[in-house]
Formats: structure tokens, sequence, C-alpha cells
């Protein structure tokens, strides 16, 4: 499907809704466009709202890869020392497998929402240590083979390119990373490990913080298969060297993904703030099609309705592809345009 750039919402709007209708018919779809390009295009899903028909057929005929949101975060798979709850990762898996889409796992090793017993435990560095691997081990390991990419490690610097002060670099020091990344190999070896940051994706210290990260990974012969640009957008603010980054990044020999992108507009969003979406949305899919080693984007929910940005950014949203109605915006066709336009 051929898009001229995004001029008036309106007609931008027009090409999304003959894209969806294209899709219903085995025609265009965001994950069908994505792998025309030999990448995938992915979603982080809520498992509870598969429940819902609307949400659940998009996500199944959109996608070709899903994140849990939250549902294989510790917090939420061991919330009382040795009493797990699978439950919704599970579910998730399942319908990732009833779909034939990949599974990005989300996260093993974050400094947030971590099990209280954890943050209130008083445990010694070693201990911390021993717990974060069997973790890893525990989880990962439920899950050896049914995961393509494995976020292992999320967040570990502060803006500044500072180590971010957790219970882990407190216990462990910078060598909590590589620790972690080996304990993931030994538990599931075909899955890609990832270590996913956000404020990553233009030139500055944090971005320079993780590229030295993973090239001192490198060196060690650490396991590492990927960097996770997390991608939290302004609309009409995407860094200009946005693809510059990404080529950095794979210039290190692993893998660079988009995994958490979505480009929130101040509300209430008009035509001219959803077309400048619709355009960013194109910008970042045409540099990771530019980009070989650039293996897909994911959008950090798929409609509006569920999505977080609401909840932090006062007056933002209208963040995702699909609008609170899981009607097609300007940037399903923008996207899919992204991905299968032809090189000038």
């Amino acid at each position: 499907m051929a898009l001229v750039k995004i001029g008036v919402a309106a007609a931008a709007l027009a090409l999304a809704l003959a894209a969806i209708r294209a899709g219903e018919a085995g025609e265009a779809t965001l994950g069908g466009a994505a792998a025309a390009s030999g990448r995938y295009f992915g979603a982080a899903l809520d498992p509870d709202a598969l429940d819902e028909r609307p949400y659940r057929e998009l996500a199944a005929t959109q996608l070709t890869c899903v994140t849990p949101e939250n549902a294989m975060k510790w917090g939420s798979v061991e919330p009382l020392r040795g009493e797990y709850d699978w439950d919704r990762a599970d579910a998730l898996v399942a319908f990732a497998k009833a779909h034939g889409q990949k599974v990005r796992g989300h996260t093993l090793v974050w400094h947030s929402q971590l099990p209280l017993w954890l943050i209130n435990g008083a445990f010694s560095p070693e201990e911390l240590r021993s717990l974060m691997v069997a973790h890893i081990a525990a989880e990962a390991g439920r899950y050896r083979g049914a995961i393509y990419a494995w976020d292992v490690v999320n967040e570990p610097f502060t803006d500044d390119g500072d180590w971010r002060n957790s219970i882990w670099h407190e216990a462990m020091g910078p060598d909590y990373v590589a620790i972690a990344l080996k304990a993931a190999r030994a538990a599931d070896p075909d899955a890609k490990l990832y270590v996913n940051d956000y404020n990553v994706e233009s030139a500055g210290p944090k971005m320079r913080a993780l590229y030295g990260l993973v090239a001192s990974l490198k060196r060690d012969g650490v396991p590492i298969d990927g960097v996770g640009l997390q991608s939290h957008f302004v609309a009409g603010k995407t860094p200009a060297d946005f693809g510059a980054v990404v080529q950095k990044f794979a210039s290190l020999g692993v893998d660079v993904a988009v995994t958490e992108l979505d480009l929130r507009i101040r509300l209430p969003a008009d035509d001219k703030a959803l077309a400048a979406q619709a355009d960013d949305y194109a910008s970042v899919v045409r540099a990771c099609r530019e980009t070989p080693r650039c293996v897909g984007v994911t959008t950090w929910g798929i409609t509006d309705d569920r999505s977080w940005v609401p909840s932090f950014f006062s007056g933002y949203g209208a963040a995702l592809p699909f609008d609170e109605n899981h009607r097609p915006k300007p940037a399903v066709a923008a996207i899919i345009d992204g991905f299968t336009e032809k090189a000038p």
C-alpha cells in the first residue's frame, strides 16, 4: 500500500480505514507490513483485556509479536516469597502461540514493580544476588523455548548517564547486569537477550552510557544480543538523530528493537496533531527498516483507552495507533507505509 507523506489528517484516516479493511480481507495489516520488510510489529498487551472481543481481534489480526505489559514483572509473578502466580503470563504466551506470534518477555531485572517482600527484606548482597539469579532461572526457565527475546535488564541508567541506584546496583555494582545476562542464557539458551532503556534514542549522556555498557559486555564475552529503545515520545518531537542512534547501536554487532513506542499528544487531539503523530510513527518505522539489524517495532499498548500515558503525563494522551473505540488513526496507514514504501 503506497501513501504519500501524511498531510491532511482526514485523508490519512481514510487510508488507515482502508488498511484495516484490507487486513480483514487478508491483505495489509501492521504485522503483515512489518513482515514484508523482514521485521515484526508488536504491542504490549494486558492479558485481562483479551476477554474483550474487539481488543482480542485487533491483537490477533494486527500483531506478529506481543509483550506482556505487566504480567511478567517480578511483583506480578511472585507477590509472596515462593508463591507464584503465572496465570496472566501463561495466558499471554498461550494467546501468542495460538496466533503464531513472537513473545518479548518483559522484564527479568528492574528497579521497579518489585514485590514488597523483596524490597523490605533487608537481604545481604549475597542473598540479593542469589534471589536475582533464582528468579531469572524460575521465570525464564518456565518459558524456555516460548520466548523470542527477554528484556533481561530494564532501565539501568539515570538520565545523566549514571548507574541507577537500585537494590541490584547497591548489592553487586555494575556487575549485576552481566550476572543477570549469564543467568538468562543458562535458563533459556535460545532466547535473545536485551538491555532496555528510555531516553537513549538521541545522542546524550544516557545514550552514551548504554552504548558503553553494551560495548564492554561484548568485549568481555557476556551474552548480549540486543538493545531495546523504549521510545516514549511527544508527537512532533521525535529526535532528529533517532535513525543515526539506531545505526550506532547496531554497529556494536547487536540487534536493535523499538520496544515501547508511543507518541503522546496534548489533548484534545486535533487533525494537525494526528497528522504530526502519523509522520513520526512513519519516521520511526522507516529508521528501523533502513537499519538491517533493527528487528522490529513494538508499541506500548495498541488502543488509547488502555494507554499508560494519561495517568503519567497530565494533559496528554491519544498516543497509540488505534483510538479508544478501537478505530484506526492516521498512524496506522503511516506505519504500513513506513514498512512497505520503496526506497527513493
